[in-house]
C-alpha cells in the first residue's frame, strides 16, 4: 500500500471520513501558516505524547515538505500504527493546491 498522499486527496479523505491531520512541523512554523482543524505535535515530541495520536483512525501526518513527516510515519508503523498517510509535499502542497490564500515559507 502506498503510503502518501497528495494534498487534494487528503482534503477529501478528511471532509469524507472521520480522519485526523497530524502537523509534526515546529511552533515557529505553525505561526506562519497551519491547516484549520489539524493537531500539532512536533516530530520531537512525538515518542512522548504517542497515546495522543489515535490508531484506530486514518491519520494524514505532515511538514513542509514531507521529509520530517515521513519520519514520522516510519516511528508510527514500527508501533503498530497502520492507517498512517504523509501528506506528499507537505504543507507547501497543500497550500498550492488546495488553499492558494495559505502563506508559503
Amino acid at each position: 500500500m502506498d503510503k502518501e498522499i497528495n494534498a487534494i486527496e487528503a482534503a477529501k479523505l478528511l471532509k469524507e471520513a472521520e480522519s485526523v491531520l497530524l502537523d509534526v512541523r515546529e511552533p515557529d512554523e505553525l505561526e506562519i501558516c497551519s491547516i484549520l482543524g489539524a493537531h500539532h505535535i512536533p516530530m520531537t515530541e512525538i515518542p512522548e505524547r504517542i497515546a495522543e495520536i489515535p490508531k484506530d483512525i486514518p491519520l494524514v501526518v505532515f511538514c513542509h515538505h514531507g521529509m520530517r513527516s515521513m519520519k514520522v510515519l516510519q516511528y508510527l508503523a514500527e508501533r503498530g500504527y497502520d492507517r498512517v498517510l504523509n501528506l506528499k509535499g507537505g504543507i507547501d502542497a497543500w497550500a498550492l493546491s488546495v488553499d492558494k490564500k495559505m502563506r508559503r515559507y
